[in-house]
């Protein structure tokens, strides 16, 4: 798994700028505005591009210059001055073509000239109905110390996963009392492992019996084929804890399981395999939740599952 700013007399309109950016594979159409010279003020330039999977920019504000932390050679300071906000934001709408609700991730990029990312930003747009829109505002926000000036703001991913199977808000506790989640995971020599976390915030006792069940669906959320799944490493990696043996458990109210996903990202003869998104259920009869650890498993074809487990305290 984030208000206008006001016109000031003087303030040139700014001008967008169309710049076509890549993003997860396929092209999307980024947006760029500038503002002209006097107090440094942006005013909203309306934007008329093409939707990027159901999500569309439709303004920028970018101040003519962005306000950025300038430590002083004479000045010592005893607590680390408040970077100034850069106003830099744009508008948009997520559209939802599709037959059922959907909850909707967006990953925006706040790019340079060059495409060099000074910042990204996600907002998370829950229950778009079949052929509604909703409309939010995006900020950047303080601007990182050093960083170069911010000149285009794009849609750099989009997720979509049924509404009442998104993960839930932080600090929101479903209906069934079981919040589960994944983390962004950890890579290293090509081995890929994403956890995946179970809480128990209702009121009763919660049993476990052994693994997640997984059910792996492709960018329109169609069952993908051809994966072996293993309960445990399936030889994919030792020494990883994916084979402590399955224990039953109870969790109860406020404490937590954790669980997790592994595979290698080796492409030698065959297809690449990519699956976006895992339906997971915590156990046989559960609720489904669709997460988005996008396994690219390469030509493999495997993927590990390690046992729910109680989470240390």
């Amino acid at each position: 798994m984030r208000t206008a700013t006001s016109l000031l007399p003087g303030v040139v309109p700014a001008v967008a700028a169309l710049l076509l950016l890549t993003a997860c594979g396929a092209e999307h159409a980024g947006v760029s505005g500038t503002a002209g010279s006097g107090s440094g003020a942006g005013s909203a330039v309306p934007v008329d591009e093409p939707a990027v999977d159901g999500v569309r920019i439709t303004s920028v504000t970018i101040p003519a210059a962005t306000p950025s932390p300038t430590p002083s050679d004479h000045v010592v300071h005893a607590d680390p001055l408040p970077a100034a906000d850069s106003g830099i934001s744009a508008t948009y709408e997520v559209t939802n073509s599709g037959g059922r609700a959907l909850t909707y991730t967006v990953l925006f990029d706040f790019t340079t000239d060059s495409g060099a990312v000074m910042g990204d930003h996600s907002e998370t747009v829950r229950s778009v109905a079949p052929g509604a829109t909703k409309r939010g505002t995006v900020r950047l926000g303080a601007p990182a110390p050093g960083s170069s000036r911010v000149s285009r703001i794009k849609v750099a991913q989009v997720t979509r996963v049924p509404a009442a199977e998104a993960p839930p808000a932080p600090g929101v506790c479903p209906p069934s009392g079981i919040r589960l989640t994944n983390d962004d995971g950890d890579a290293a020599m090509g081995l890929r492992v994403v956890g995946l976390r179970l809480e128990n915030c209702g009121k009763r006792d919660y049993a476990l019996d052994g693994y997640p069940r997984l059910e792996l669906l492709d960018d329109d959320l169609a069952p993908v084929h051809g994966v072996q799944i293993f309960h445990g490493s399936g030889g994919i990696s030792t020494g990883s804890g994916f084979d402590d043996p399955a224990r039953p458990l109870v969790l109860k109210p406020g404490q937590s399981a954790v669980s997790g996903l592994m595979w290698r990202n080796l492409t030698e003869f065959g297809t690449a395999v990519n699956v976006p998104y895992v339906r997971v259920r915590a156990k046989e009869g559960a609720a489904p939740v669709t997460v988005t650890p996008h396994l690219d498993l390469g030509t493999t074809g495997r993927l590990a599952v390690r046992a729910w487990t109680r989470e240390a305290s």
